[in-house]
C-alpha cells in the first residue's frame, strides 16, 4: 500500500516540476543564450583589441625607424594613423610626433604640440609632466624666462620625479638671461641630489664649470682695479 502512495507521490512531483519547467524554460534558457553570447562577445573584444593593439604597435615601430633614419616626414604621417588607437598608442604617437617635429627643425611646431599633451587632462599625469619638460626645454631657446619658468616651476617640487630636469630648465634659462648666481643654484640643487639622473648632473657640472669661467673674468677685473687705484695713491 505504502509503494502505490510513494508513486502517486512522485507522479505530483514530477508533474509539479514538468509544469515548472515549461513556464521556467524560456527565461533559463534566454540567459543561458545570454551568458554564452556575453562570454563570446568579450572574448571576440579581446581578439579584436589585441589584433588593433599589434597594428598600432608595428605603426609606432616602423615610425620611430623611419625618424631615426631621418625621413621625420614620412615619420609624422605614419604616426598620424595612431591618432585614434587605443592602449596608449594615441598619446605615445602624438609625444613622438612632437619629438619628429623638434628633430627636423621645426621647434615651434614641436613647442606647441608638446604644451598640446602637457594642457590635455585626459593623459595620465606622468606622461603630462614629460611632455611640459620636453616644452620646457625648447622654451629655453624660444621665450623669455618667465614664462619658461611658469612651465615648469610647478615641476620643481622636491617630491616630483622630474625635478632634476625641471632643475635643469630653469638653470639654462637664468643662464641665457645673465642671471649667474641663480643659474649657479639650480645646478647646484641638482649636484646635491642623489637620485638626479646621470646625464642631468653631468651637464649640471659642465654649466658650474662654465659659470665660473664666466665670473672669473669679472673677478680679475675687479683685482687689476683695485691694483691700479692703489699705484695712483702711492
Amino acid at each position: 500500500m505504502s509503494d502505490i502512495f510513494r508513486e502517486v507521490d512522485e507522479d505530483l512531483r514530477r508533474d509539479r516540476y514538468g509544469k515548472l519547467w515549461k513556464r521556467l524554460a524560456p527565461y533559463i534558457i534566454g540567459v543561458a543564450v545570454l551568458i554564452v553570447a556575453g562570454t563570446g562577445g568579450y572574448r571576440f573584444f579581446e581578439y579584436r583589441q589585441a589584433q588593433q593593439s599589434a597594428k598600432a604597435g608595428d605603426m609606432l615601430l616602423t615610425a620611430i625607424d623611419e625618424g631615426n633614419a631621418g625621413d621625420h616626414d614620412k615619420a609624422r604621417e605614419e604616426l598620424a594613423g595612431l591618432s585614434d588607437a587605443t592602449g596608449g598608442y594615441a598619446m605615445l604617437g602624438s609625444m613622438r610626433a612632437a619629438s619628429e617635429l623638434a628633430a627636423a627643425g621645426d621647434k615651434d611646431g614641436a613647442l606647441k604640440a608638446f604644451s598640446k599633451i602637457a594642457d590635455d587632462t585626459s593623459i595620465d599625469k606622468l606622461y603630462r609632466d614629460m611632455a611640459a619638460i620636453r616644452a620646457g626645454y625648447l622654451a629655453v631657446d624660444l621665450e623669455d624666462r618667465d614664462k619658461v619658468k611658469a612651465r615648469v616651476e610647478p615641476l620643481a617640487d622636491a617630491a616630483n620625479s622630474l625635478r632634476a630636469a625641471a632643475w635643469e630648465i630653469l638653470g639654462l634659462a637664468a643662464w641665457k638671461a645673465g642671471d649667474m648666481d641663480g643659474a649657479d643654484k639650480w645646478f647646484a640643487m641638482i649636484l646635491e641630489d642623489r637620485e638626479a639622473p646621470a646625464d642631468v648632473s653631468t651637464r649640471a657640472r659642465m654649466m658650474q664649470s662654465l659659470i665660473q669661467a664666466a665670473k672669473t673674468p669679472e673677478v680679475a677685473s675687479n683685482a687689476n682695479g683695485a691694483a691700479t687705484d692703489e699705484e695712483k695713491t702711492q
